[in-house]
């Protein structure tokens, strides 16, 4: 006998089967897109023991008459397309022809289902094994109801590898929940062993939706995010930035309506948060995206998961830019006070730093602009203010001791303030009274060339002097300790090792580099009015609690936590 053979039917079935039925989870995806594809407006999901012993799936969508019930349960059969062009643009969920049969390959598989129409007379077919065994008269009410016992019962080695009840049972929920959140117009019901864990009525809006499937907390946390950008369009909502959290977020991706996988797009919706949360933490998402049918390809994987777009970076970008535009809002409402931009021309007596030399001052520029004494108390905070170490600003608050680093915070303050000079086209900036000569390396006078624009647009104007040096004649001008030489050594030092290389944001990498390089150090000291000032800016508008790093700019210890540690609790 040949080395080479022509597998059985069973097996073929059997490894068909493999490809599309994971997991019971998988099962109630694919029974209930057949379900939206025939028109239901409400679905009912039973399982038992996680769906390992029943899964049962009722619609009220359109139903089938015998003949087509009998087709359906046969490999490649399907209403959903007739030829290979109908495959560009496909809308519907199922369209492959392989889910009952691969269903139905690896359990005890029965199928009832009457058409609208038909007088309560339907059909009842049994399949064993993925064989027909038996097709009989059923009375059932337009719609289809699928009932899947036993699992991988003829498959033991797929069987052992299924996970505890509780976590088949989750899956399934979560699979369902995916699909509840592309159609809104249909209700949706799941019950495992009699306790129902999912009901989600039909809503108008997907925070509805959200608010029936996870709670009204998260709910309110989102913002609606709606933009376009040539063929694409992105809809939906994302968590607000001071409520995203190190874990448990929801991650969901739609593209015509059809929920999809790919963490690619994700993490590049989750660029748009760049700057407003903290290093670990991922915010919740929930976008649809709209392309032209003939601009992706959704036919790239057996359980039709994952999708290709013929544009991808596109994509990509389209979609950060959406989630930057939804936050754009609070962006605004958070930006500093700026100060008007100086006189043109008009110099600006050189202040020194304790014990630094008059050479040494020629770059140090002083201004009014956020160390103003500030008017009346600080938002958040006493009069009273204690500065630890020369780096944080201690103070009481309602809730509790808290603690400032002066440093992060002036950062996130700067970055803010420098965010909208670069978008609205400059801020203020003021005539040294001694020009600068800086000597810079050959790829440091290119970034200088090339990003020109955007240091004149946060005040600093830099002419080419011959050779390798540069001329600066005006500088920013965000605190009076503020070097404008050594801020702007570090700044181009920066960009000029690459860190803005390949990056599509370059405002906002560059206003974070700027405002680390501009904010007061650790170790600097500051006068009280200094410190009330600082505070007002940062609790006036609802900034980010930390800096453009992810490092927390406030940490606040608990009256509860202080009586703890003194044995009062």
């Amino acid at each position: 006998m040949g080395r080479i053979v022509i597998l059985p039917t069973v097996v073929v079935d059997q490894i068909a089967a493999g490809e599309v039925v994971e997991r019971p989870a998988s099962v109630v995806k694919e029974l209930v897109e057949n379900a939206l594809d025939a028109g239901a407006t409400a679905i009912t999901v039973e399982l038992e023991d996680g769906g390992r012993a029943l899964i049962r799936v009722n619609d009220d969508g359109a139903g089938m008459d015998r003949e087509d019930a009998v087709l359906a349960v046969d490999r490649h059969a399907t209403s959903k397309i007739r030829r290979a062009p109908d495959l560009v643009g496909v809308t519907t969920y199922g369209f492959r022809g392989e889910a009952l049969a691969a269903i139905a390959a690896v359990s005890v598989f029965e199928l009832e289902t009457a058409p609208a129409g038909g007088e309560g007379v339907g059909t009842r077919l049994r399949v064993r094994a993925g064989r027909l065994d038996g097709v009989d008269d059923a009375a059932h009410a337009p719609g289809t109801t699928v009932t899947v016992a036993r699992l991988f019962a003829n498959t033991p080695a797929r069987r052992k590898f299924l996970r505890t009840r509780r976590s088949e049972t989750r899956a399934a929920v979560e699979a369902l929940t995916v699909l509840a959140l592309a159609r809104l117009d249909v209700s949706f019901r799941l019950t495992s062993d009699g306790r129902t864990l999912l009901d989600a009525p039909r809503v108008s809006s997907v925070a509805e939706r959200i608010a029936a499937l996870y709670g009204r907390g998260l709910a309110d946390q989102l913002v609606p995010v709606e933009h376009g950008d040539g063929y694409v369009s992105v809809r939906g909502l994302a968590q607000r930035p001071d409520s995203a959290r190190t874990s448990g977020r929801k991650a969901h991706l739609f593209v015509n309506g059809r929920p999809f996988k790919d963490p690619f797009l994700v993490r590049a919706a989750e660029s748009g948060y760049r700057a407003t949360i903290p290093a670990g933490v991922r915010p919740s998402l929930f976008l649809a995206i709209g392309v032209p049918g003939d601009r992706v390809d959704v036919n790239v994987h057996p359980a039709k998961l994952e999708v290709r777009f013929r544009d991808k970076a596109f994509v990509e970008r389209v979609m950060e830019e959406a989630v930057r535009a939804s936050l754009q809002p609070m962006a605004a409402a958070a930006v500093v006070g700026v100060a008007e931009p100086a006189a043109a021309g008009r110099p600006v007596a050189a202040q020194g730093l304790p014990g630094a030399a008059e050479p040494d001052a020629a770059g140090v520029v002083q201004q009014e602009a956020l160390f103003a004494p500030a008017e009346g108390g600080v938002p958040g905070a006493p009069l009273d203010l204690v500065q630890l170490f020369d780096t944080y600003i201690v103070f009481e608050r309602p809730e509790g001791l808290a603690v400032v680093d002066q440093h992060s915070a002036h950062e996130r303050v700067l970055y803010e303030q420098a965010m909208a000079e670069l978008e609205r086209g400059g801020g203020s900036a003021q005539r040294l009274l001694l020009p600068l000569t800086l000597d810079l390396a050959p790829e440091e006078l290119e970034v200088v060339e090339q990003y020109g624009d955007l240091l004149a647009r946060v005040g600093f104007e830099v002419e080419p002097f011959g050779g390798r040096s540069v001329v600066v004649q005006t500088a920013p001008n965000p605190h009076p300790r503020f070097d404008a030489r050594r801020c702007l050594e570090e700044l181009v030092a920066d960009l000029a090792r690459g860190r803005l290389s390949g990056l599509r944001n370059r405002l906002e990498r560059f206003a974070a580099t700027y405002g680390c390089r501009a904010a007061v150090m650790a170790g600097q000291r500051l006068a009280p009015d200094e410190m009330r000032a600082l505070l007002r800016r940062l609790f006036a508008c609802e900034l980010p609690p930390h800096d453009v790093h992810g490092r927390p700019a406030i940490v606040t210890m608990s009256r509860a936590e202080l009586e703890r540690r003194f044995g009062r609790g």
